[in-house]
C-alpha cells in the first residue's frame, strides 16, 4: 500500500498533503487494529489462564488427596506394628530379665575377682622392689665403707714405701751431692782466697792512705780551726743529743721487736712441746717401724686433730697389710657382718618412711 501510494506520488498523481493525510489514516487504523487484535489475544489467554488454573487445582488437589490418604494409612499400619512391638519387647523382657541380671552380675564378679589379683599382683611386685632396692643401696652402702677402708690401707702403704724410697733417695742425693759439693766449695774456695788477698791488700792501701789524710787534717784543724767557740760547743751538743736520742729509739725498737719475737717464740715452744707430749704419749706403745709410719702419717695433721687421726690410722697401721689394685675385700665374722647388714637395712627402711 505504501509502495503504491509513493508510486502515485512520484507521478504527480496526488499532492504530498494528500499522501500526508493517508498515511496518517493509514497509520491510526494500524493502531485501532493493534489494539483490538491486543485485546482479543489478552482475553483469549485470560480464558486459557482460567482453565488451565481450574485444570491444574484440581488436578493437585486429587494428588494431595491421594498421597495424604496413602501416608495416613501407612502411618495408621505403623503405629499398629510399634504397638504390637511394645507388647511384645515388655513379653521378652520379663522372660529374659533374670538371665540378664544372672549374666552381668557374672560378668561383674569375674572383673571384680581380676581387680583383686592385679591389686595383689602389684603389691607383691611393690615388696619385691622394695626389697631389690634395700638390698642394692646395702650392698652400695658396704662396698662405700670397704672402698673408704682401702683409702686409709692404700695411705698407709704408700707412706711406709714413701718413707723407704726417701731414705733410699737421701742416700743418693747425698753421696751424689757430696761429691758435687766438695768440688764446687773447693774451686769457690780457691777464689774466694784470691779475692781475699786482693782485698787485703787494698785495704792495706787505703789504711795507709786514710792515715796520712788524718794526720794532715788534724794538723789542718789545729792551725785554721777554732773548735772552742761557744757556737761549735753547742753545736757538739745538739750533734750529740740527737744521737743519743737516735740511739734510744733504736734501742726501745729493738727491745720491742725482741720481746715480740720472745713471745711468739714461747707460743711456738708451747705449741710444739704439747705437740711432742701428745706425739709420745701416743707413739709409746707402738714399735720402732709402726712408729715411724704413724709419725710420717701425723705430720700434716693439726695438734688439735691428732688423736682422731691415730684412732683412723692406728687399725690400719697396725694390721699391716698388703694393698691390693682391685676390689678390697673384708673378712668379718659372720654375726657382726649380719648384725651390721640388719642396721643398714633398718638405718635405710627409716629413711625410706618405710
Amino acid at each position: 500500500m505504501i509502495d503504491a501510494i509513493s508510486k502515485l506520488v512520484e507521478s504527480g498523481a496526488i499532492s504530498e498533503d494528500v499522501q500526508k493525510s493517508i498515511q496518517e489514516a493509514w497509520d491510526s487504523k494500524i493502531k485501532e487494529n493493534k489494539e483490538v487484535v491486543g485485546a482479543e489475544l489478552r482475553e483469549e489467554f485470560a480464558k486459557r489462564y482460567e482453565h488451565d488454573k481450574a485444570n491444574m487445582i484440581e488436578a493437585i488437589d486429587k494428588m494431595m488427596t491421594e498421597k495424604l490418604s496413602e501416608e495416613i494409612t501407612k502411618f495408621v499400619e505403623d503405629r499398629k506394628a510399634l504397638a504390637q512391638e511394645k507388647i511384645s519387647y515388655k513379653e521378652n523382657v520379663g522372660k529374659h530379665s533374670g538371665k540378664l541380671q544372672e549374666f552381668i552380675m557374672q560378668k561383674l564378679s569375674e572383673e571384680l575377682k581380676e581387680l583383686h589379683a592385679d591389686r595383689k599382683g602389684v603389691h607383691e611386685n611393690f615388696g619385691k622392689m622394695e626389697e631389690f632396692v634395700v638390698n642394692a643401696l646395702a650392698k652400695e652402702i658396704k662396698e662405700f665403707h670397704e672402698d673408704k677402708k682401702g683409702v686409709v690401707e692404700t695411705k698407709v702403704k704408700l707412706v711406709a714405701e714413701a718413707k723407704k724410697q726417701m731414705a733410699k733417695m737421701k742416700e743418693a742425693f747425698i753421696a751424689k751431692s757430696a761429691k758435687v759439693v766438695e768440688s764446687a766449695v773447693n774451686k769457690k774456695l780457691a777464689e774466694e782466697i784470691a779475692q781475699l788477698k786482693e782485698d787485703i791488700e787494698s785495704a792495706r792501701e787505703i789504711n795507709f792512705g786514710k792515715k796520712i789524710f788524718e794526720a794532715f787534717a788534724s794538723e789542718y784543724q789545729n792551725s785554721y780551726l777554732n773548735e772552742k767557740s761557744e757556737t761549735a760547743k753547742l753545736m757538739k751538743v745538739v750533734d750529740e743529743t740527737t744521737l743519743k736520742l737516735k740511739d734510744a729509739e733504736k734501742a726501745v725498737e729493738e727491745k720491742q721487736a725482741v720481746i715480740e719475737s720472745k713471745d711468739a717464740e714461747s707460743k711456738r715452744q708451747a705449741d710444739l712441746m704439747e705437740r711432742k707430749e701428745k706425739m709420745a704419749e701416743m707413739l709409746k706403745p707402738l714399735g720402732k717401724e709402726k712408729s715411724e709410719v704413724m709419725s710420717q702419717l701425723l705430720e700434716s695433721v693439726q695438734t688439735a686433730k691428732l688423736q682422731s687421726s691415730f684412732d683412723k690410722y692406728l687399725p690400719h697401721v697396725m694390721a699391716d697389710k698388703p694393698v691390693e689394685t682391685g676390689k678390697q675385700v673384708i673378712s668379718e665374722a659372720a654375726g657382726d657382718r649380719a648384725q651390721r647388714e640388719d642396721a643398714d637395712l633398718t638405718n635405710i627402711r627409716k629413711l625410706a618412711g618405710i
